[in-house]
Formats: structure tokens, C-alpha cells, sequence
């Protein structure tokens, strides 16, 4: 069964190593902010409970990691986050199926 994602939209780019990594961007307006927080939150919960206590630097031999940045504009008011979400080939291939990404 795959989850829907409303605002996480992934693009998805590999490197040499066969490692691939997940970008998603969110701009919302402040009150949307809890609901992209929560949906970053249910892909990183996915992440350690298929993979668990995997995550760690790819090139020392991890399988996942991420990184995560908020940024708060003042004009117009937006909340912007960015999840980066990079794995192995076994867990970009898990995180395809479970979120249905192209």
C-alpha cells in the first residue's frame, strides 16, 4: 500500500556511487506549516522504522540520511522547507514504492 504525499513533491537525482538522493521543497503559508511538518515527519518515520538504525553518512557505509532546512520569509509571509532524503539503491527503491515517486 503507498502513501499519498500533498506537499512533498520529490525530484530525484543519483550519484557515481549508486546513491540516490530524494530534494523536496514546501512553500506555505504559516498555518500550512504544521501539516508539511507532519508529512516530512510520517517520510522520516517510514524511513527508520523500514531501515532502523541505518541512518548515518553514505560514505562511511549508512544506508538513508537526510537533511532539513526551514526558512521563514516576511514578504509575502511563507514558511519554506526542504527535506533532502538520500539512501542506498535498496532504500531509494523502498521509498519509491511506499510514496508511489516517479
Amino acid at each position: 500500500m503507498t502513501t499519498e504525499l500533498r506537499y512533498l513533491d520529490f525530484d530525484y537525482s543519483e550519484d557515481t556511487e549508486g546513491h540516490g538522493t530524494f530534494d523536496a521543497m514546501a512553500s506555505t503559508t504559516p498555518d500550512k506549516t504544521p501539516e508539511v511538518q507532519a508529512e516530512i515527519a510520517q517520510v522520516l518515520d517510514w524511513a527508520e522504522a523500514t531501515f532502523p538504525h541505518a541512518r548515518g553518512a553514505l560514505d562511511e557505509g549508512a544506508t538513508w540520511d537526510y537533511d532539513l532546512q526551514q526558512t521563514h520569509d516576511e514578504n509575502p509571509r511563507f514558511d519554506t522547507l526542504t527535506l533532502s532524503l538520500g539512501g542506498t539503491a535498496d532504500f531509494c527503491a523502498a521509498l519509491r514504492a511506499q510514496f508511489a515517486l516517479g
